[in-house]
C-alpha cells in the first residue's frame, strides 16, 4: 500500500487506515460482532492499513477495549491513534460534552493506556477543543504527557486553521482529523487542508465515505439498521438523501469508467486532495476492508477528478 507521513514524526503509515468507531458505537448496534472486528483490525495490519483509530468516547470506552484486544501480540505493527476530550452524557442519544481541562486529559490518557493495554499511544488527539478552557492549557497538558513518554505525537480534531497554528507554536501538531468526503468538503474551503499542507501536518479524513452514503447502498432511511445513529442525522432524512443522490451518481459514472467500485472512487478522491491526506474509512466486514484498502492504489485522472469536483454541494448539515 502507498504510504504517507504523519506530520514531522518520521513515521509513515498506509494512505488508507482503519476507523474503528462503528465496531462498537454509532452505527448498526444489532450487527456488531467483536470477534469479527478483531479479525478486521488484524487483517488491516496485514494489508498495510496500519493507522488504527479509536477514541475513549466510542462506547464509551468499549471501542478502546476492543482495539486493545485486537492488537495483543501485533502491537508493533500498528500506528495506534486514540482521542480524548469528549465525555459521553447519554449513550442512548450520543449526547456528549467537551472537557479540555488538563486534569481531565491526564486522566483520560491514563484510562486509554489501560484499556488499550499499551504503555504508549502513538498519536493522541484532542477530540474537540473545549471553548471553556484555553487551548494553551489543554495542549500544554498533552505536551507534558509526550515528555513523560505516554504519548508519541499529538493531533487535533475538527480544529480551525487559527487553532491549529496556535497549538503548533506551542508543541508540534502532527495531525488534524476532520470529516472530508465528496459530501463534506468544508476543509477545502475553510483553510484547514491548506494550513496542514503549509505546516507539514497530516490531515486524517474521517467518514471519507460520507458515513456510508458514498458507498452507494443507501437510498432511503429504511436502508439503515434499527437503532443506527445516522437516523438522527439531517443528511439521512428522506428529502436530503433524495437531493444528494446526484453526488453518488457522479461517483458511479467514474467507477463504471475506471472499473473500480463506488467506495474505491470515493476514497481515491479524498486521497487526491493532497499527499498529506490519509483516509480512515470504518468497517466491520473483512470484504469491505479489502475493498477500501485497494483504493490506496487507485489514481484518478484529471478528467475523472474534474467530474467528481463538479458534483453538487451536499444538502443538510452534518450533525
Amino acid at each position: 500500500m502507498r504510504t504517507r507521513e504523519i506530520g514531522a514524526t518520521g513515521r509513515r503509515v498506509g494512505a488508507i487506515g482503519l476507523g474503528c468507531m462503528g465496531m462498537s458505537w454509532g452505527y448498526d448496534p444489532l450487527g456488531r460482532d467483536g470477534e469479527e472486528s478483531v479479525r478486521v483490525v488484524r487483517e488491516a495490519l496485514e494489508l498495510g492499513a496500519d493507522l488504527i483509530d479509536t477514541s475513549d468516547q466510542y462506547g464509551p470506552y468499549t471501542n478502546e477495549e476492543l482495539v486493545g484486544q485486537a492488537l495483543r501480540g501485533v502491537r508493533e505493527h500498528a500506528f495506534l491513534a486514540t482521542k480524548g476530550g469528549l465525555v459521553v452524557d447519554d449513550p442512548a442519544t450520543f449526547a456528549s460534552h467537551r472537557d479540555g481541562r488538563p486534569e481531565h486529559l491526564r486522566a483520560a490518557v491514563d484510562g486509554s493506556l489501560r484499556r488499550l493495554g499499551v504503555d504508549r499511544i502513538d498519536l493522541y488527539q484532542l477530540h474537540r477543543i473545549d471553548p471553556e478552557v484555553p487551548l494553551e492549557e489543554s495542549w500544554g497538558a498533552l505536551a507534558a504527557l509526550v515528555g513523560e513518554g505516554k504519548v508519541g505525537a499529538l493531533g487535533l480534531s475538527e480544529a480551525s486553521a487559527e487553532q491549529i497554528r496556535t497549538a503548533h507554536t506551542l508543541h508540534p501538531v502532527s495531525s488534524v482529523q476532520s470529516e472530508l468526503s465528496l459530501w463534506s468538503r468544508e476543509p477545502l474551503s475553510d483553510g484547514v487542508l491548506e494550513c496542514c499542507a503549509q505546516e507539514g501536518i497530516a490531515f486524517i479524513a474521517y467518514s471519507p465515505l460520507g458515513r456510508g452514503f458514498l458507498a452507494g447502498g443507501i437510498s432511503s432511511p429504511a436502508d439503515l439498521p434499527e437503532g443506527d445513529g445516522r437516523h438522527r442525522t439531517p443528511r439521512f432524512r428522506p428529502e436530503a438523501i433524495e437531493v444528494n443522490r446526484p453526488i453518488v451518481d457522479r461517483v458511479r459514472d467514474v467507477a463504471a469508467d475506471t472499473g473500480a467500485t463506488v467506495p474505491q472512487v470515493s476514497l481515491a478522491w479524498v486521497l487526491a486532495q493532497g499527499e498529506h491526506v490519509i483516509a480512515i474509512p470504518g468497517t466491520k466486514r473483512p470484504r469491505r476492508l479489502r475493498e477500501n484498502a485497494a483504493a490506496a492504489d487507485l489514481v484518478l485522472s484529471d478528467e475523472h477528478l474534474a467530474v467528481l469536483d463538479g458534483a453538487p454541494a451536499p444538502v443538510g448539515t452534518r450533525y
